[in-house]
């Protein structure tokens, strides 16, 4: 009687149902998410990035997966919003029955290539996705408190003020159509304005509508992370025009928002706060480069903050802040910006890089409004 159960339950669990069950529960793979243009201009597929060279599209390749007769009609989302708001509502183990799939089944390489598995250097990578709306969180590393204009001396002492009182996280919103741009897009210096910056960050990507969240729980909420930067504009405002901070022309230009070049789920990066080190490069010359430990506020209590003033949607993004390294400051080397023809690299290990070329905008035609103030720089 024993040996007769026991080759019932082995002959269950070799079963294609019960093995298709099992293997759903973990990726056979870590993957990560991205936007692609694969069938042409304005194209824009979701894919699984493998191995950071093989993209697999989510759609044709889902299609395959279902032509098994243990595998249920799913269908897949149009976007990558559509996806991350039903990621945890079990989109995430058909994913994982994809990627366990083309693994097992070695459709990744060789004869047995899928006609839906592509290199990543055959097509074009396009920003992951477009937020529905984004926050940035200003200076939020100690290393970048007081930078600029400041000795390496007088930029320390200032890190140790703000470390006996850290405040409350300082957050603004950054334009995200127009200005977000992905993986080869050009950063384009806008028309008259000569100091433009750069600030590498982390992008956390909001997976559940977030509202009042606690920074214990703020985990829960979150979908992934890519690189982010910041471009900033420093020139500020025309002389005698109205005083304060104009977070518009500080960093709302198009082009300002460079977002990729794709999204790691969660459970595939870890914890920001013990992993995080982002780094970026102006044409090959290390700029920037920190850690958690430089970050004044936490991921969670940043999402706790904004969470507090505004609900944010399966999504949105979070910018974690930048360290000292910024061309504005002078704490670790002279001031200066960028320029036409240079190349940002910006890196956050475990994630990726994002390559941008920088070029100037073209002079304006006239009488468009394009000669309104602030048309040029202007001194502190």
């Amino acid at each position: 009687m024993k040996r007769t159960l026991f080759l019932i339950a082995l002959t269950v669990c070799m079963s294609p149902a019960f093995v298709s069950a099992q293997s759903a529960m973990n990726s056979a793979e870590p993957f990560k998410l991205g936007t692609f243009e694969i069938h042409g201009e304005g194209d824009k597929t979701i894919g699984i990035v493998l191995r950071d060279q093989i993209i697999v599209e989510l759609n044709a390749a889902n299609m395959a997966v279902e032509q098994g007769p243990d595998y249920p009609a799913i269908p897949m989302p149009e976007n990558m919003r559509e996806l991350i708001g039903r990621y945890e509502y079990g989109l995430r183990y058909r994913l994982y029955e994809i990627v366990n799939y083309v693994v097992s089944n070695n459709r990744l390489s060789g004869r047995t290539r899928a006609d839906f598995v592509h290199d990543v250097e055959d097509i074009r990578t396009l920003a992951p996705l477009m937020p529905g709306k984004m926050l940035n969180a200003a200076v939020n590393f100690y290393s970048h408190v007081e930078e600029s204009g400041t000795t390496a001396e007088e930029q320390a002492a200032a890190a140790e003020r703000r470390r006996a009182q850290r405040g409350i996280p300082y957050l603004f919103i950054k334009p995200t159509e127009g200005a977000v741009i992905g993986q080869g897009d050009a950063v384009v210096l806008p028309y008259g304005r000569d100091r433009t910056d750069w600030e590498v960050e982390l992008a956390t990507v909001i997976g559940r509508t977030a509202k009042y969240v606690s920074a214990d729980n703020a985990e829960d909420y979150i979908f992934g992370y890519m690189v982010s930067l910041d471009i900033s504009d420093r020139g500020r405002r025309p002389p005698n025009s109205r005083p304060g901070s104009d977070w518009l022309v500080g960093k709302g230009h198009d082009t300002f928002a460079p977002l990729g070049p794709w999204i790691v789920p969660k459970e595939f990066y870890g914890d920001p706060m013990e992993n995080l080190e982002q780094i970026l490069e102006l044409d090959g010359e290390v700029m920037q480069r920190a850690g958690p430990g430089d970050m004044i506020h936490s991921i969670y209590e940043l999402i706790e903050y904004g969470t507090s003033i505004i609900t944010m949607y399966p999504g949105d993004v979070l910018n974690n802040g930048t360290s000292g390294g910024t061309g504005n400051g002078t704490a670790y080397r002279e001031r200066r910006f960028l320029q036409p023809g240079e190349t940002i690299e910006a890196t956050i290990e475990g994630i990726g890089t994002l390559v941008l070329p920088v070029v100037a905008e073209d002079i304006p035609p006239p009488r468009t409004g394009s000669f309104l103030p602030p048309v040029a720089s202007y001194d502190p």
